[in-house]
């Protein structure tokens, strides 16, 4: 922990987003992090590079570090980009638990949108743009009325992030219709689980599998309602 009166860690916003001196900018870095986006929803995160971004702005590599110091940087501008999607102008309701399973659903959405994002924060540090503290900030306001220290409040706005990466990872393609019996589909693994309890091996899960019925249909409102019920039960026991 920085020790009190140490200057902050250096970040992108950090900086002025160009000099006092010198010509006026051809672009912005919200330009250039709008392309960037666009590049990874494309082509995955992968394809993001200093030279592929400029190539796709029709400029020169070396004109992005004008506005942007490293493709760390630019990564932190997209994250953040992504977190100013997330609507928040609507005050706290009083309801603590519907607002944040609603800013859940929310990030879940985005991360859905972006399926590059789940990597992305796996790889980065713990960088915190301006709108992902704007979203920490309204998140801390819905839970003033909710029991629980301020150190349980940020784990638990902690643990919704966690499980709107996860179950946007369960999410199909954009383009993907409705299941088709792939081996990743959820109907060719409940199959695939149903034929190796029903193999004598595992009496717990042939129980719990012929107790629970079947599965239901996995479209996004039956998925959005799972992790809203999940959402419901666990965050008022992190918060007791």
């Amino acid at each position: 922990m920085a020790e009190r009166g140490t200057t902050p860690p250096a970040t992108v916003w950090s900086r002025p987003e160009r000099g006092a001196r010198g010509p006026a900018p051809e672009r912005s870095r919200y330009e250039i992090t709008a392309a960037a986006l666009a590049l990874a929803d494309a082509e995955g995160l992968a394809a993001v590079s200093m030279r592929a971004l400029a190539q796709r702005l029709g400029t020169g590599p070396a004109s992005l570090y004008r506005y942007v110091g490293s493709r760390d940087e630019l990564l932190d501008l997209m994250a953040d980009a992504v977190a100013g999607e997330l609507d928040l102008s609507a005050a706290p309701s009083g309801d603590w638990l519907g607002d944040l399973v609603g800013l859940a659903l929310q990030s879940k959405a985005a991360h859905a949108r972006h399926p590059w994002l789940a990597e992305l924060n796996d790889r980065r540090g713990e960088v915190l743009g301006p709108h992902a503290i704007d979203y920490l900030d309204h998140a801390l306001a819905v839970l003033v009325p909710a029991p629980g220290t301020s150190r349980q409040k940020l784990e638990a706005i902690g643990l919704l992030g966690g499980l709107a990466t996860l179950f946007a990872r369960r999410e199909p393609p954009a383009s993907a219709g409705s299941a088709q019996g792939a081996s990743g589909d959820p109907p060719a693994q409940a199959a695939h689980l149903a034929a190796v309890a029903a193999e004598g091996r595992h009496p717990h899960l042939l129980t719990a599998l012929m107790t629970a019925g079947p599965p239901p249909v996995a479209g996004l409102a039956e998925r959005d309602a799972l992790f809203e019920r999940l959402l419901r039960r666990l965050l008022p026991a992190m918060l007791s």
